[in-house]
């Protein structure tokens, strides 16, 4: 087993190496998709607001780097790492991650979401890197403008989509997780990221919140029956095939924003207008409840 391990390790920091060659700035991962050094700060009491300024390493992605000696440090201090992340929103290529996952349980599809709001929005996902996940998911690699920050988000774009952006990492090709290895998919190896298209990318970047009495007018007042009513008509507006991914998505949106369960009722009959019966729509809608409370902590920084 220590054979194995020591194995794996070496073929981990053999890929990190090649992915810093091409500009990537990455860091050591152990098989938990975590960072593989512990904080030097553990124990501390919080919060601890240290992003490597003390010059130690163990600061997850605030490590990461394409410098070759600087990551054969980082692999030498992590010598159980078997993966490792690439960090997002870094120069030069100001990564950005579209992670598609796979959630049959919830009849989520993510790859279909993503194509529905490439015709809703008039744009093409291009020929990009493309990494499959163990899950049997991917990840599209992109790249982001010097003149824009892309956060990090999970399900906020649609049921099954996160996105990796400034501060956020992505896993590897060639990593080696608990679920299994991250791997290039075929006829993407050879491909560089490519840049995200602005009407995803605007997708992505969620505008400036303006204060009452900013210049410019107004912010307009958004009251959760106008947010729920746009939800429901979310929800109607579903074909067959969209109806649970478009009303979790929906039940989503209206849990992190504080009225779900004052809108449940009124998702529920939308449902069963388009065709799902109330015990669907209601399994559908109490998902989205335990998801979205269950991410009271963003998901930041994961894979």
């Amino acid at each position: 087993m220590a054979t194995i391990d020591r194995q794996t390790a070496t073929l981990a920091l053999a890929h990190a190496l090649a992915a810093a060659g091409r500009g990537l700035p990455v860091f050591p991962l152990s098989a938990t998709k975590l960072p593989a050094l512990r904080s030097p700060h553990h124990g501390e009491q919080p919060p601890v607001h240290c992003r490597g300024e003390c010059g130690l390493p163990g600061h997850g992605v605030h490590d990461a780097t394409a410098d070759p000696a600087a990551v054969r440090a980082l692999f030498a201090a992590a010598p159980r790492a078997t993966g490792y992340g690439i960090a997002c929103g870094r120069a030069p290529h100001r990564l950005v991650g579209i992670d598609l996952d796979i959630d049959t349980a919830h009849g989520n599809d993510s790859v279909g979401a993503l194509q529905q709001l490439a015709l809703q929005h008039l744009f093409t996902i291009p020929p990009t890197v493309t990494v499959l996940t163990p899950s049997g998911g991917r990840h599209l690699w992109l790249t982001g403008p010097a003149d824009t920050t892309v956060p990090n988000s999970a399900g906020r774009l649609a049921p099954g989509i996160d996105v990796r952006g400034s501060g956020g990492y992505l896993v590897g090709p060639g990593s080696v997780t608990a679920h299994g290895r991250y791997r290039l998919a075929p006829g993407t190896a050879h491909l560089p990221p490519a840049p995200c298209p602005r009407a995803l990318l605007r997708l992505l970047t969620p505008p400036p919140h303006r204060p009452a009495g900013a210049p410019g007018g107004t912010a307009p007042t958004e009251t959760p029956g106008r947010r729920g009513e746009g939800l429901i008509q979310f929800v109607l507006a579903a074909h067959e095939g969209q109806r649970n991914t478009r009303l979790f998505w929906a039940a989503c949106r209206a849990y992190e924003h504080g009225f779900g369960d004052a809108l449940a009722d009124a998702l529920t009959a939308a449902a069963v207008r388009t065709g799902l019966t109330e015990q669907e729509a209601r399994a559908a809608i109490a998902s989205a409840e335990r998801l979205t409370r269950g991410r009271g902590r963003e998901r930041d920084g994961l894979a």
